[in-house]
């Protein structure tokens, strides 16, 4: 399918949704029409005799009745929020190269250029329209406000912006900025760039204002309602909303694909072998981005501290990556060009503005740094992060041992040391050859976990565990975690004070976050060998020298002499799940580590 091929494709979907939009205010306005000429042929004598006045004021009354119900769906249409995406606004002056880039690409792609930039936390790119009505006007009309005097000197600027719309803005994301090279950038973005000639046509305009329209109008009446007569009239909108989107569906999807075929045809004469490596960036961008997510960022977003610079950290993850899998063929020569976060003035504060969202989209952190929420460097994230999580964690384990009522020491007749220590640990995980005291002792004391672990030992949670006071641990340690959470305090965005390089709050409902969840939540398997593994990482740095340290793909990770101690996780699920513990205790004597002795605690 050409460019010519595309777009006309586009315009004929646009047509027929338009349509759909001419034919519902048809019906609306029918009522009417039949009103009018019932009470104009009885005004003029026409129409007499019988019942005809009494029909004509009911068909009246229905007809204002219908109008009424067609004015507020309609209003709710228009006024209805369509769905923003999340992101960081990038003014030209603190990124003028970037700007020129996209406006010089745009000239050779021969479309308007996109109204503004802004970054997305994630590896994608794609324009976005904010010009509904909902969002305020757009962003070269926001001065029409100001004043009478204003409002008639730009009287003429307002028409013009009616007929020919707004261009959508460019969102970019961040990850591209960092890993990628200028040329690259500028390859992967030309197809997207592309997509501004259509967006450009008014009836592709008209027919995605009034798609987005209905679908947040569906979102409105989806809404909760509080009293009976809202639920009644939101059901009512809703019926009719849902019904004109499913109308428009079909339509709207070969709009969009003739759209998308046309941008992609139009790309092909820009830089088309270049675009062939820069996919594969795309590709590797995406792997080392969602590696340094779930592994390096989510334990810090847990415990309350943001990675500032998450994009300066996916170019060393992606490094890491390219050397242990030799995925991205040529890396030393790519070092040696332009990278595209040059083209910005402020690379840090951008980084660290991306980095705040980027929390805020995929855990539901506060929308500003606190006491209970502040940022974390690369070079402090071993200590402010690896070394108290592990510490957190450890603490909590022996907090549901005492719980459980489990001793300190393995033998009934020896006094209580009262120290934490991975001995401890290792003794409940074990699988008994007999009925010792201590575990009828801990079953006595187990009253407030012993509901829970019955229903792990049946479900999830429990499958697979070493043995019925593995479950209650693993059982303990998930209604801990649930409390703690439950305790958290709520947050919510501050809508004033955006500085100009700050998200855009005021375009994202709060209520809904966190919108894109990393992981689903752990079950008591997952948190039990999480917790034994920390209270053997905090043994190893209490007791043989150890120290904590990152690793840019598997995240917090335990150094010994400065070389990362490898195979510590299998034998900790050996233990866990089999309640094995020889395994685990050949690890610790080959590296020095004495579980008998007490460690440090938060």
């Amino acid at each position: 399918m050409g460019v010519e091929a595309g777009a006309q494709a586009a315009r004929s979907r646009a047509l027929a949704v338009l349509r759909i939009r001419s034919r519902a205010l048809a019906v609306a306005l029918l009522p009417a029409a039949v009103a009018v000429v019932l009470l104009v042929g009885g005004s003029t004598g026409h129409i007499s005799g019988g019942s005809w006045h009494l029909t004509s004021w009911i068909v009246a009354a229905v007809a204002g009745l219908v109008l009424l119900a067609a004015a507020g769906i309609a209003l709710v249409v228009a006024r209805a929020r369509p769905a923003m995406s999340p992101t960081v606004a990038i003014a030209e002056e603190s990124a003028p190269d970037l700007y020129r880039m996209v406006r010089d690409l745009a000239d050779r792609l021969d479309v308007p250029a996109p109204s503004a930039i802004a970054l997305t936390p994630d590896c994608d790119s794609w324009l976005e329209d904010r010009t509904h009505p909902a969002h305020g006007p757009p962003s070269d009309v926001r001065g029409l406000a100001g004043g009478l005097p204003q409002l008639l000197g730009r009287a003429r600027a307002g028409r013009n912006l009616r007929r020919v719309p707004a261009t959508p803005v460019l969102v970019i994301g961040s990850p591209f900025l960092w890993w990628m090279r200028v040329g690259e950038l500028r390859a992967v973005l030309a197809p997207v760039v592309a997509g501004t000639g259509p967006s450009a046509h008014p009836d592709i305009a008209a027919a995605r204002r009034f798609v987005r329209g209905l679908d947040a109008a569906v979102a409105v009446t989806s809404a909760p309602a509080r009293g009976p007569l809202a639920r009644v009239v939101l059901g009512g909108v809703g019926w009719v909303t849902r019904l004109l989107l499913r109308s428009c569906r079909g339509h709207a999807a070969e709009m969009e694909r003739g759209v998308a075929a046309a941008a992609a045809e139009r790309a092909q004469a820009v830089d088309y072998g270049l675009r062939i490596v820069a996919q594969e960036q795309v590709g590797l961008a995406y792997a080392g981005w969602d590696r340094l997510l779930t592994r390096v960022a989510l334990p810090a977003w847990r415990m309350g501290r943001w990675p500032s610079r998450l994009d300066a950290g996916v170019v060393a993850a992606l490094t890491e990556l390219s050397r242990r899998d030799r995925l991205a063929e040529g890396f030393a020569s790519r070092l040696g060009e332009r990278p595209a976060c040059d083209l910005l003035e402020e690379p840090g504060t951008v980084d660290e503005a991306a980095s705040l969202l980027a929390a805020r989209l995929f855990h539901g952190g506060p929308a500003e740094a606190g006491p209970d929420w502040a940022p974390v460097g690369w070079e402090e994230y071993p200590d402010e992060v690896v070394d108290r999580k592990w510490r957190a964690d450890a603490a909590r384990l022996h907090r549901v041992l005492d719980a459980l009522g489990v001793r300190h020491s393995t033998n009934p007749a020896a006094p209580e040391s009262g120290g934490p220590t991975l001995a401890r640990v290792m003794d409940h995980l074990t699988t008994p050859t007999a009925q010792a005291p201590q575990e009828t002792q801990a079953s006595e004391g187990s009253a407030a976990y012993k509901n829970m672990g019955e229903e792990s030992e049946d479900g999830e949670d429990g499958a697979g565990l070493g043995n019925e006071r593995t479950a209650s641990l693993a059982a303990g340690l998930s209604a801990e975690v649930a409390r703690e959470e439950a305790a958290a305090p709520v947050t919510s965005a501050s809508a004033g004070g955006t500085e100009q390089q700050g998200p855009d709050w005021a375009l994202w409902d709060d209520g809904m976050l966190p919108l894109f969840p990393l992981q689903p939540p752990r079950t008591g398997r997952e948190l039990l060998s999480d917790h034994v593994a920390a209270m053997v990482c905090c043994a190893a740095m209490d007791t043989a020298g150890a120290t904590p340290g990152l690793d840019w793909l598997d995240g917090p990770t335990l150094l010994v002499d400065g070389e990362r101690a490898a195979d510590l996780t299998p034998r900790v699920l050996t233990l866990v799940e089999h309640g094995d513990p020889a395994p685990l205790r050949d690890w610790l004597r080959h590296l020095g580590v004495r579980p008998e002795k007490p460690v440090r605690l938060v």
